[in-house]
């Protein structure tokens, strides 16, 4: 029987004229009745004429043809794509917190700023920090949040003289632009032959022009950062601050606390480690907390507990406000319920579990793909591979490659200082199958290269879309049909 294939067309191209999925009552009026002339459109847009019927098949089948993390193992890094318990959804969202109005009276929404403020002291108690702040929207943002907080309390100590952050190679991305952005010199050293920051080369950039040093911990690398007391002691011997980049904390929780490290400032990710889904960009929380020393510079109000009630305090050191309200409550809700699931036994299994689970996708593909940095790793592993010695093909085949065998493919060529970078998250809630089900694709991948490498330089082979022309996409983008 001759098989019947379904194009895969545009909404557009499935029009037909006349067809519709909803009928409108006739308006009353024509919009020429009360707009201007000038606002009016010369002629009708040209939009797709579908059934109700032919919609929802068209959208379903999109969905379908989507990778999500309902469906398959996401090992991407930088976004820790693990599992989130949908009950935090649904709690996140109860009418209480969903529908209060922005500008209620704090005697209206006080369960609400009671959970903020018990998320603000959860957060204290695991980092060992003396106060967070809970408005930045995003880790980006809690970077700022935090610089600027180091701007204010340098402005506070006579550091107009300090205009430079130091800012590792193996720090993330976002940490240098966010230096820029808050006007400050970014003075970049490089990393160390192990994978950590080069001692010396910090040593050599620390200054009294020094306002902060920014590390990633553990970095984009993967690795933690065994002499941070000591970087700690330098960096507040020349009068500067240590500002803890805290996205891969899931490492971290319940393990280690970076106050002990000596951290004057750090941000955390809600949307990362603490039960909020991520993917796709948003929605996100990104708490900055600090030092008792840098505590009265971070941006008010902050929740505090008064006379009986939950109140939203100013602050007269503060830098000021980074957020409209209070952040993004529904997200910080998500936070506390996952903070409140587990005790400190639990939380420091889910580091352990994710460290684990890391060292052993790093151990299992040795040989085939090696780890840059051949040492155990923290919440990712780094893989590399030499395009000379694998028939030609590169790290962009082989992540197209993988989504035939039913797997999003990892981050690549990041971080920059690894060649033909492959980093792999497999993040704490995946399983011991899973993984071995991930490994045995990219062990059959690795033996494709070696017997038929063409096969994978042409990936994906199942995908609705095909491989394109990556340069002529970036380059000349057709942004419309």
């Amino acid at each position: 029987m001759q098989e019947i294939l379904i194009k895969n067309e545009l909404s557009i191209e499935k029009s037909r004229p006349g067809r519709r999925g909803v009928r409108y009552a006739k308006a009353q009026k024509k919009a020429s009745d009360y707009l201007p002339a000038g606002y009016l459109r010369q002629e009708n847009p040209r939009l797709p004429e579908l059934s109700e019927f032919d919609t929802v098949r068209h959208f379903t089948r999109l969905s379908q043809q989507n990778y999500c993390l309902d469906g398959q193992f996401y090992p991407l890094g930088s976004c820790t794509m693990k599992y989130n318990p949908k009950a935090y959804d649904t709690l996140s969202v109860l009418e209480p917190f969903a529908k209060a109005h922005p500008f209620a009276p704090e005697s209206a929404v006080q369960g609400t700023l009671e959970i903020l403020y018990n998320l603000q002291e959860l957060l204290k108690k695991i980092t060992g920090l003396a106060a967070f702040t809970l408005q930045p929207a995003a880790g980006a943002h809690g970077e700022l949040t935090g610089i600027l907080t180091a701007r204010a309390y340098h402005d506070a100590h006579n550091g107009a003289n300090r205009t430079e952050v130091i800012v590792p190679d193996t720090a993330h991305g976002t940490n240098p632009a966010t230096a820029n952005m808050a006007g400050y010199t970014v003075v970049n050293i490089k990393s160390a032959p192990n994978g950590c920051v080069d001692k010396e080369a910090l040593k050599a950039a620390l200054t009294d022009k020094t306002a902060v040093v920014m590390l990633t911990v553990p970095n984009t690398v993967g690795l933690f950062e065994t002499d941070i007391r000591e970087i700690a002691e330098m960096v507040h011997k020349v009068g500067a601050l240590l500002y803890m980049d805290g996205a891969n904390f899931n490492a971290l929780i319940g393990l280690a606390k970076p106050a002990d490290f000596g951290v004057d400032i750090m941000h955390l990710n809600l949307h990362k480690t603490f039960g909020a889904p991520h993917g796709g960009g948003g929605p996100g929380s990104g708490p900055v907390g600090a030092a008792e020393h840098v505590a009265p510079y971070l941006p008010q109000p902050l929740v505090t507990f008064e006379n009986g009630h939950y109140t939203l305090a100013q602050r007269p050191e503060s830098m000021g406000k980074m957020k409209a309200f209070y952040g993004n409550i529904a997200v910080c809700i998500r936070g506390y319920c996952y903070l409140r699931q587990f005790d400190a036994t639990t939380l420091k299994e889910i580091a352990e579990n994710a460290i684990l689970n890391a060292n052993y996708v790093r151990a299992r593909l040795k040989g085939k793909f090696n780890a840059f940095f051949d040492r155990n790793c923290m919440h990712e592993c780094v893989l590399t591979i030499d395009p000379h010695s694998m028939n030609g093909v590169h790290t962009s085949d082989i992540a197209k490659r993988l989504l035939d065998y039913g797997f999003y493919a990892p981050t690549i060529y990041f971080p920059l200082i690894v060649p033909e970078a492959i980093m792999v998250e497999p993040t704490e809630t995946e399983s011991k199958e899973m993984l071995d089900a991930f490994i045995s694709a990219m062990e059959r991948i690795y033996e494709e290269v070696c017997t038929d490498a063409q096969v994978v330089k042409e990936a994906p082979h199942t995908q609705p879309v095909r491989r394109i022309d990556e340069v002529s996409a970036a380059r000349q983008p057709n942004l419309r049909w």
